[in-house]
């Protein structure tokens, strides 16, 4: 109430300093409440860009948001756009392709673990492990000619 007060003086001519100081009252707290006050409360911008997002499936970007905003219309810039994500805490969600690597479920013969988890053997040469990593045909890369 005392910063309202301040606000209507300091309109009628009276200076800010002495309204603050007989009030009992900070002026970095009026300036802050003047500022709280004159922020909007709702900015429509952020209905626009909440139904950008999800109608993306909640996979867009800042970057992508202004492009596909702007299709609608509305222009609002990248460093706004992530503002307004911030304070409505959107995040887009990254969604990893799943690479097949493993056939677990075949019916050809498996070697029988001789090892057994003993990995410490009596004497040297006694046992040798290897491994066998299979690559589908996007993964490998292009031969080397050298």
């Amino acid at each position: 109430m005392s910063y309202q007060l301040i606000d209507t003086l300091q309109k009628k001519a009276v200076p800010i300093n002495p309204s603050c100081r007989v009030l009992g009252v900070s002026r970095s707290g009026f300036y802050e409440a003047r500022r709280q006050r004159s922020k909007p409360l709702f900015c429509k911008n952020s209905v626009y860009l909440r139904a950008a997002f999800c109608a993306s499936h909640q996979s867009y970007g800042s970057r992508r948001l202004v492009v596909a905003l702007k299709e609608k219309g509305i222009n609002i810039g990248r460093y706004k756009v992530r503002q307004l994500m911030h304070q409505s805490n959107l995040k887009p969600v990254w969604k990893r392709k799943f690479i097949h690597t493993t056939d677990s479920k075949h019916e050809l013969p498996i070697a029988e673990n001789i090892l057994a988890r003993q990995f410490n053997p009596a004497a040297p040469n006694v046992a040798y492990v290897s491994d066998i990593t299979y690559s589908t045909p996007s993964q490998r890369s292009p031969p080397i000619w050298g």
